[in-house]
């Protein structure tokens, strides 16, 4: 089920330090791009996909999204970077739920429970054994603060949700969180 007047944003926009500098969204799981995961799972949740990415651009859009760049002046800047260009891109009465790419078994109602978190407070992001910010549902009335919070050097994804208002979804499976930060993870999945 979608949600109304939902957006998701894949996060893609990393260098891929932990991964060698190679482009993670773009490595292959089960013979696809990690990225093409991601929005398989975020695709029946949300009306639209976006993918946020810094480069590889047409390697990206040949996934059937739109493709995100970060900000001006903020390019490479994390994780809040690309949430700030996913919100910039939707209307004043949206969500955007946004997940990363290198997170391919997300489950099938991660949006309703981060919007059942986040209804009252404007923001919410996931929690199982841990705590997962970029696993996150945000209104598009965080723009301003955001645009605040990373134009003044902040980068830090949670230190900056917990400043906020914020709910925080509980899921059980911390499997359905599991990411792939390494080459090796590839075949371990």
């Amino acid at each position: 089920m979608s949600l109304l007047h939902a957006h998701a944003l894949v996060l893609a926009g990393g260098r891929g330090s932990r991964m060698g500098g190679v482009d993670k969204g773009l490595q292959a799981l089960d013979g696809r791009p990690l990225a093409a995961h991601v929005i398989e799972r975020l695709a029946p949740q949300a009306g639209r996909v976006w993918i946020s990415a810094n480069r590889n651009l047409d390697a990206y859009a040949a996934l059937g999204q739109g493709v995100l760049t970060d900000p001006p002046g903020l390019e490479y800047a994390g994780p809040l970077a690309g949430m700030l260009a996913g919100l910039n891109a939707i209307p004043d009465d949206a969500w955007l739920l946004t997940a990363p790419c290198d997170c391919p078994r997300l489950p099938p109602d991660l949006a309703l429970r981060l919007l059942d978190a986040a209804q009252s407070h404007g923001l919410a992001f996931a929690r199982a054994a841990r705590e997962h910010p970029t696993h996150a549902l945000l209104h598009a009335r965080l723009r301003a603060p955001l645009a605040a919070h990373l134009h003044s050097g902040g980068r830090a994804v949670l230190a900056w949700m917990r400043s906020q208002p914020h709910g925080v979804a509980h899921f059980d499976d911390e499997a359905d969180f599991a990411n792939i930060n390494h080459l090796s993870d590839l075949h371990g999945c």
